[in-house]
């Protein structure tokens, strides 16, 4: 369905990260290893949604397939149990605005499966890749993995720098917008996340991208404007306006260096997800996938300005400094000074190689 959906359209190309729902014996003893060998190197689990959660035992099934084939996992840790108990009193209690998305999903339910990702990880010697990490409590659990020499790998995204929990409180039911998991935190937590893309921490700033129009019944208002938080879905739009923000407040401030901003949006990924060095670089023999930026150019930021299918962004109003003016895909220009020039269907399908930090060793510890 998503191939179908892609060819013919995609301008750029692209891959796919499958997600693991349902680890029967029959996916994973045969539907996931032969995936794997057809190029889709990479997959995605949940310890939360009562529609994807996986139980510890069902990780650690995925985990032992990851191992053996050589594929890398990414992992959405947060602690399901601890979210249902805080929802039910939350809506028992009439408190279920936008607002209360947050308390439900507080830092440390995020930390503890954090933490207990980590440790599954460690029992069966996997690589793995937390993603969408929101402050300084799940952060420093991957920081101290690390220091013990683990391959746990950080993912963030825009929202945990640019936005707080207040957002989540506009008047109406306008913070449904800003309703995305786990939630924006605070101040002090975007300061965090700022650190660990400074320290190594984080090897990845992804979009996240979720394009849940607001006004549309099949988006936000799918229960209704005012449903409770609970029934609000999850995500938020954010894949144009990524690199900018990151550019802007990273590059243009001195948080980051110019090659940490490409490391963490081109290079890492590339190396993560086992296409490398096809994509991540420029060399010969590298596809000529090239950003002209314009360091200079100061943009106010306006739903009307992006291209997304999407009706609102959470960043209306942002202004950044730096912005891309042309884009080339495999060396044909596919954005000139700011128009889309490219052919529809002139991006293609790649199948990944097996990442770099997952690849498969002589000794496993389990088979």
């Amino acid at each position: 369905d998503y191939h179908r959906r892609a060819e013919g359209k995609a301008l750029i190309d692209y891959a796919f990260h499958l997600i693991i729902s349902d680890p029967t014996e029959q996916v994973i003893g045969q539907e996931l290893p032969a995936l794997i060998h057809d190029g889709y190197t990479s997959f995605k689990i949940y310890m939360t949604y009562d529609d994807l959660k996986l139980n510890d035992r069902e990780i650690l099934e995925v985990f032992a397939v990851a191992r053996r084939e050589g594929a890398l996992t990414m992992v959405h840790a947060e602690n399901a149990d601890c979210i249902g108990w805080l929802t039910e009193r939350l809506e028992a209690a009439g408190r279920t605005a936008p607002r209360y998305h947050a308390t439900s999903r507080p830092p440390v339910v995020e930390r503890e499966a954090t933490h207990r990702a980590i440790a599954l990880a460690e029992l069966v010697d996997v690589p793995i890749l937390i993603v969408h990490v929101s402050g300084e409590e799940a952060a420093a659990q991957i920081q101290a993995a690390r220091e013990r020499g683990l391959p746990i790998h950080g993912e963030t995204c825009p929202h945990y720098l640019f936005l707080t929990a207040e957002d989540l409180d506009l008047d109406g039911f306008e913070g449904a917008k800003h309703i995305c998991s786990p939630p924006p935190r605070d101040a002090q937590n975007q300061e965090a996340v700022w650190r660990g893309l400074e320290s190594g921490v984080f090897d990845i700033v992804s979009s996240d991208h979720a394009p849940f129009r607001y006004h549309d019944d099949k988006g936000k208002m799918i229960r209704g404007k005012g449903a409770p938080f609970a029934q609000v879905p999850n995500g938020i739009p954010g894949i144009e306006t990524r690199l900018p923000l990151l550019f802007s407040e990273g590059v243009g401030k001195g948080r980051i260096s110019l090659n940490r901003f490409v490391a963490l949006t081109a290079t890492n990924p590339a190396r993560l997800f086992g296409l490398y060095p096809r994509k991540g670089t420029i060399a010969i023999g590298s596809d000529a996938d090239l950003a002209i930026w314009d360091p200079e150019r100061q943009v106010t930021i306006t739903n009307d300005i992006l291209h997304h299918n999407v009706d609102y962004t959470p960043y209306e109003g942002m202004k950044v400094q730096g912005w891309p003016e042309t884009v080339l895909c495999r060396g044909t220009v596919v954005v000139e000074q700011g128009t889309v020039v490219g052919a529809e269907g002139g991006g293609r399908f790649l199948p990944c190689e097996l990442p770099r930090p997952a690849r498969p060793e002589d000794s496993l510890a389990i088979s």
